[in-house]
């Protein structure tokens, strides 16, 4: 799989499939930190990436008050 993360503009591949979680694990990004996209659908950590999938990974940002 092909990962893309933005806004750091890296893009990162992986052989084999898995769940959005141990992704996030292996790239040592915090749950609720990110965004996980596939195409137009964001996805949850149970959710199962494809070897062939191209993943964006958004960092969450908040404006604040």
């Amino acid at each position: 799989m092909r990962v893309t993360l933005l806004p750091q503009n890296q893009t990162v591949t992986f052989p084999k499939r898995m769940r959005v979680a141990a992704l996030l694990n292996k790239l040592d990004l915090i749950p609720g930190t990110v965004m996980v996209i596939r195409g137009t659908a964001l996805l949850i950590d149970e959710d199962l990436i494809q070897e062939d999938d191209e993943i964006e990974i958004r960092s969450v940002i908040s404006g604040g008050v």
